[in-house]
């Protein structure tokens, strides 16, 4: 019989008790477990090794939690590995902060050591399943959208790439809930694909490149068409983004930066471009709100 390949998972814990105890804890029930005491030790283990899963402390005597998951999640081979913060801090800016930044579970010591292996266990199978729409939108999201990028890495084609995000979404989500940010997703996709069929071509291509970040492959001609209809949409629609009870709030909302909208424009002249990677670095560097 075969045995399965343990899970590589990586502790971040400046704590040595505590490093040792998970340590010892997670190979017993059959993990592969690397630990580091420093933000850089993290961050060139990261690099060396395949991990499927990240046990990150915020306080750290170099660099911050955050500034770790901030590389994690600029670096290729681990910019979709699942992150979950083991912290004591329990403010709610930094639980906001670590959403924001993709992390996908947040622990405050002390803890249960049970439910933090179930955790573990559940992010990295949800990790492992393969991504291809999102649940809220039904827009392909995950691999097969790089795909579709890593294709206009040799397409002649005139082609451009749009980058639409939703900022603070998760901070909404917060105050008003899964339902309400949900239908903010549900309605924006909708302004995307409108624009889309409006100005774009049939063979024009829309997806996430994150949760809250749409992409849409097309002409290069009709990009700039696509991109002023959506933000003309979402500039009239935002206010009513917010629930009935506090349309009295949502200008000062607004003024405070909930729910704007960010884009940018990458051209196919804008290269060579010899990698995905290359694609979205350029969309990174030219994304502006609006």
């Amino acid at each position: 019989m075969v045995a399965l390949d343990k899970p590589n998972i990586l502790i971040v814990e400046d704590d040595l008790d505590l490093s040792e105890m998970l340590n010892s804890y997670f190979r017993v029930q059959n993990y592969e477990v690397f630990t580091a005491a420093w933000g850089e030790e993290a961050l060139t283990i990261s690099q060396e090794h395949d991990v499927d899963l990240v046990v990150l402390d915020i306080r750290l005597p170099d660099i911050d939690g955050f500034e770790v998951c901030r590389r994690l999640r600029t670096q290729r081979r681990t910019q979709d590995t699942p992150i979950i913060f083991l912290t004591e801090k329990r403010d709610r800016v930094d639980k906001l902060q670590g959403l924001e930044l993709g992390v996908v579970d947040y622990v405050t010591k002390p803890f249960d050591i049970q439910e933090l292996r179930l955790r573990v266990r559940n992010a990295i199978n949800r990790a492992n399943q393969p991504a291809l729409l999102n649940p809220v939108t039904d827009l392909p999201e995950g691999a097969i959208v790089l795909e579709k990028l890593e294709a206009l890495v040799n397409n002649s084609a005139p082609w451009a790439v749009l980058q639409v995000s939703i900022s603070s979404l998760d901070r909404f989500r917060e105050m008003y809930g899964f339902v309400a940010a949900d239908d903010v997703l549900r309605a924006v996709t909708l302004m995307v694909r409108n624009a889309v069929r409006e100005y774009g071509g049939s063979d024009d291509y829309v997806g996430h490149t994150g949760a809250a970040d749409f992409v849409i492959i097309t002409d290069a001609d009709n990009v700039v068409r696509i991109r002023e209809r959506i933000q003309n949409r979402i500039k009239q629609s935002r206010e009513y983004f917010y629930p009935l009870k506090d349309r009295d709030k949502a200008r000062q909302a607004m003024e405070e930066n909930h729910l704007l909208l960010s884009s940018g424009v990458v051209y196919y002249n804008q290269g060579p471009f010899t990698d995905v990677d290359q694609i979205r670095s350029a969309l990174s560097n030219v994304t502006t709100v609006e």
